[in-house]
C-alpha cells in the first residue's frame, strides 16, 4: 500500500493543512508530485519541503480559473503523458447565515468545492484514458454531506454534490479502470483560507468519540489504501476518518455524565 513509485499524483489546495499531509504522505511512498495552489513561491518551498520523486513540479493555479485548469492538466500531459491518482483536495470553509450570503460568496464556495473538482477530474481523466492508465481519483468531502448544521448550509450542499459528483465519476469511469471515491477527514484546525474561532475549535473537538483531532497520517492514509491495489475492488464509496464526529455527539443532557 506504500508503494507508489514512479507514479505521479496531483493534489490540488496543496499549501493547506491536509493538502501538505497528503502530499507528504505520497512523497514518503515515493511518487512524484504535482502539487497546486495559488501562491507559486509557497509551492515551490513546499515541494522542496516534500520532497516528491524525481518529475515532482508545482503549478499555481486558481481553481476558479478554466484557463488555470486547462493549463494545469496541458502541463500534467507535457511532463508526464497523464497522471496516475488525482487528489481533489482545495476547498473553503466560510461561515454565514443563508440569510446574510450574496451571490458571489454562494458561486465561490460552489466554484471552488464542487466545479473545480468536475472540471478537474474530466480534463486529467481524459488523459488518463488516452494513455490506457488506470487511475485513481479522490475527491475530499465531509461528513457535513450528510448533515446538516445552521451558518455553514452552502458549505454542506456542495460537499453533499461532491459526494454525488463522485458516484457519477465512478460509474462512467468504471469501464476505463479508473476508479473515483471520496474520503471524508476529521477535524483539523488552523486553516488560512476558512480560519476558525477558538470556542468552535473547543467545542468540536470535546465532540469527538475518539478524544483527539485528526493527525498527520490519519487522512492521508486512507487515501493512500484506497489509491493502491488493495482498493482495487473500490470505487464510488466514501470514507470517514474523523474519529467518530459524523456518527454522532457525545454530549449528555443529564446531570450524571459517565456510566462509571
Amino acid at each position: 500500500m506504500t508503494n507508489f513509485n514512479g507514479q505521479g499524483a496531483i493534489i490540488t489546495g496543496a499549501l493547506g493543512i491536509y493538502g501538505t499531509w497528503i502530499a507528504d504522505a505520497f512523497a514518503r511512498a515515493g511518487a512524484k508530485l504535482c502539487l497546486t495552489d495559488r501562491d507559486g513561491a509557497a509551492l515551490n518551498a513546499r515541494l522542496a519541503l516534500a520532497g516528491g520523486a524525481e518529475g515532482s513540479f508545482a503549478v499555481a493555479a486558481d481553481l476558479t480559473s478554466d484557463a488555470d485548469l486547462a493549463a494545469l492538466a496541458k502541463t500534467v500531459g507535457e511532463r508526464w503523458g497523464a497522471a496516475d491518482i488525482l487528489v481533489n483536495n482545495a476547498g473553503v470553509y466560510p461561515s454565514g447565515f443563508l440569510l446574510d450570503i450574496d451571490g458571489a460568496e454562494w458561486d465561490r464556495i460552489m466554484d471552488v468545492n464542487v466545479r473545480a473538482p468536475f472540471l478537474l477530474t474530466q480534463l486529467v481523466t481524459k488523459q488518463m484514458i488516452a494513455a490506457g492508465r488506470k487511475g485513481s481519483v479522490v475527491n475530499i468531502s465531509s461528513g457535513a454531506a450528510r448533515r446538516m448544521r445552521r451558518s455553514v448550509v452552502p458549505y454542506c450542499l456542495s460537499k453533499t454534490a461532491l459526494d454525488r459528483l463522485t458516484r457519477g465519476y465512478a460509474l462512467e469511469l468504471a469501464k476505463f479502470g479508473i476508479r473515483v471515491n471520496a474520503v471524508e477527514p476529521g477535524f483539523a484546525a488552523g486553516s488560512a483560507a476558512s480560519p476558525l474561532t477558538e470556542e468552535h475549535v473547543r467545542q468540536t473537538t470535546a465532540g469527538i468519540p475518539l478524544g483527539r483531532v485528526a493527525g498527520p497520517q490519519d487522512t492521508a492514509n486512507a487515501i493512500l489504501f484506497l489509491c493502491s491495489p488493495a482498493a482495487s475492488y473500490i470505487t464510488g464509496t466514501s470514507l470517514a476518518v474523523d474519529g467518530g464526529n459524523s456518527i454522532g455527539s457525545l454530549v449528555v443532557h443529564q446531570d450524571k455524565k459517565e456510566p462509571l
